[in-house]
């Protein structure tokens, strides 16, 4: 088997070829330089005839994540027509690069404090279930998210529960990202108390691969140090992770996001997340290149946004 490259130097064709393992890999060797987009599924395209993640990829981001995707109907706006079935495959023809789903493990016990439909989280077609994990897998995700949607009342048990599953669910083929990037409607788990040392190690131990965090400066109490601390939690577990600005400051302007990614970038982490309403449905281009600039310089972004996906 040859070499598994860094993400940064991987070609289209490369990177289809490789394995959950050397995907990890690869990402390890990026050290701190993978940027991942997410992008709502259902919403219009910002550019009228471009889908939202041709356009995240055309700015450099290595992973696309799509949210509200409903495992039952899969669609993403923008696309070429293409049956449902073909849909995550499309999106990686059409860009090269990784693609995930978010899933999310809807807890009944969650001690909501505000009601938060976001946009249907309780479809059936988007629960974190293992059918609707085998489904994804077999759409052809290199990932699946297992996170909530504001409101949507997604606990870190239920996230842990729904790991094991999962995991059991999809075998050793699909990566599995695990954690919350805001309270995601439980009151009891907001704040610097989102998560804890514990429930991280719960989560690798479950079958995670990357556990989920908020970014610094993102959350009330999220502050440099304390994420560093969970990274390192992770990191001693044996994960990886990704740090998710997830509360609509991908909207926000270039040097709140320049401050954010120089942040996240000292506390450790493996993967950089950028949310997807800057207005709504994905980040703001200029913000995905800013914070490409900011964790890898002009070269790599540069290159990642020029390469073309027929090398």
């Amino acid at each position: 088997m040859a070499t598994t490259k860094r993400l940064l130097d991987a070609t289209a064709r490369e990177l289809a070829t490789y394995t959950r393992a050397q995907k990890l890999a690869a990402i390890r060797g990026n050290e701190g330089r993978t940027l991942a987009s997410e992008m709502i599924a259902t919403a219009a395209p910002l550019v009228h005839d471009v889908s939202n993640p041709e356009l995240a990829a055309s700015q450099g981001a290595d992973l696309l994540i799509l949210n509200v995707f409903d495992v039952d109907a899969p669609a993403v706006m923008g696309l070429p027509d293409v049956a449902p079935d073909g849909v995550v495959r499309e999106v990686r023809r059409l860009t090269g690069r990784l693609v995930a789903v978010n899933l999310e493990p809807v807890d009944p016990e969650a001690d909501l404090g505000a009601a938060a439909d976001f946009a249907g989280a309780t479809a059936p077609g988007r629960l974190a279930t293992p059918a609707n994990a085998r489904r994804a897998a077999a759409l052809g995700v290199d990932a699946i998210v297992l996170t909530g949607n504001p409101g949507a009342g997604v606990t870190n048990a239920a996230l842990a529960r729904a790991t094991a599953s999962v995991r059991e669910a999809v075998g050793e083929d699909v990566i599995l990202v695990v954690g919350k990037m805001h309270a995601s409607g439980s009151v009891g788990e907001a704040g610097a108390g989102i998560v804890d040392d514990a429930i991280i190690a719960e989560f690798v131990a479950a079958g995670a691969d990357v556990v989920l965090l908020p970014a610094p400066g993102t959350v009330p109490g999220c502050h440099e140090a304390q994420v560093r601390d969970w990274v390192a939690a992770a990191h001693r577990a044996g994960a990886l992770t990704m740090t998710a600005v997830g509360t609509s400051q991908e909207g926000a302007d270039v040097d709140t996001i320049r401050r954010i990614a120089l942040m996240a970038k000292m506390t450790g982490t493996d993967i950089h997340h950028l949310g997807d309403c800057g207005y709504y449905g994905i980040t703001l281009p200029e913000n995905l290149v800013a914070y490409s600039m900011t964790i890898r310089g002009r070269r790599h972004t540069y290159r990642r946004m020029a390469m073309s996906i027929a090398r």
